[in-house]
């Protein structure tokens, strides 16, 4: 008796469905069937039925119902791996790349900046270049020794003293399932740690940020400072906006997420609610 209610059920479902998705899924099983003849009791997953797959889980809303051979956590797996092997061969395509520098150079670079704390990174290039070594100024940020104590005393009265003045800002990507890349920008206020601006764009300029800044603080309501990290996308137009709004950046030192931990939080948590989105959808 129950398995006629439930063939009565699915026949119904079934006959309310529409054709297109009736034979999408109808290839579907037929394709899951196929691997389990040729490969016994457990599944042999080719890179071609991974791939199929990764883009029937974009294209086709009801994939989970019809997939068994794996959970759906596993196609989301392929999926990011996917986009995560392009960039990578797109990246390594016949490009030589930024030669290495020497293991004794790399400590030189090491020994200067615990030497000299109050040195800037263009200082130790400018000291660097005095005894004919030419390095750039990012590769002497990269060899910065990373910092193991805690915060200093001063950047944490700072933030206790101005947390109702301030704001920080900051840049995170996303990518789609078409290998393109999406530029985040997000406005957090610091006194409740709210996002109080954000807007998407997939090519980024210092006039755009500028722009979003604009719109994030309307009829006089900008703050005492903002907090940015060094990144270039800045540039000399957003620091003039700023002044005209009457706001103080603070640039965080590099490598030093601790200093903006608000925003690369924030940024955290989102990326793990895309996460889970991508699974349970």
């Amino acid at each position: 008796m129950i398995r006629l209610i439930q063939s009565i059920l699915i026949l119904v479902t079934t006959s309310a469905r529409s054709r297109l998705s009736l034979q999408v899924e109808n290839s579907a099983l037929r394709h899951q069937l196929s691997i389990y003849r040729k490969s016994g009791q457990r599944p042999c997953i080719r890179p071609a039925d991974r791939l199929l797959w990764s883009v029937m889980s974009r294209l086709w809303s009801g994939w989970r119902a019809a997939l068994f051979f794996v959970q759906p956590r596993t196609v989301t797996t392929w999926q990011k791996k996917r986009f995560r092997d392009y960039w990578r061969a797109l990246s390594q395509s016949n490009k030589a790349g930024r030669p290495r520098i020497s293991p004794e150079l790399r400590k030189l670079i090491e020994r200067m900046w615990e030497a000299n704390p109050t040195w800037g990174s263009p200082k130790i290039v400018a000291e660097l270049a005095m005894l004919g070594i030419d390095v750039a100024k990012s590769t002497v940020e990269k060899y910065r020794p990373k910092r193991t104590g805690p915060p200093s005393p001063t950047w944490r009265t700072f933030l206790d003293q101005h947390v109702r003045d301030l704001v920080s800002i900051d840049f995170f990507i996303v990518p789609t399932t078409t290998f393109r890349v999406l530029f985040v920008f997000v406005v957090l206020a610091h006194d409740r740690r709210r996002i109080v601006h954000f807007n998407v764009t997939e090519h980024p300029t210092a006039d755009w940020t500028a722009q979003q800044i604009v719109e994030a603080f309307p009829f006089d309501t900008a703050p005492s400072y903002l907090i940015r990290d060094g990144d270039g996308i800045y540039g000399d137009r957003v620091t003039r906006r700023l002044e005209s709004l009457g706001i103080d950046e603070v640039v965080t030192a590099p490598a030093s997420p601790w200093q903006n931990a608000y925003a690369e939080r924030v940024i955290t948590r989102l990326h793990r609610f895309e996460a889970r989105s991508s699974v349970t959808h």
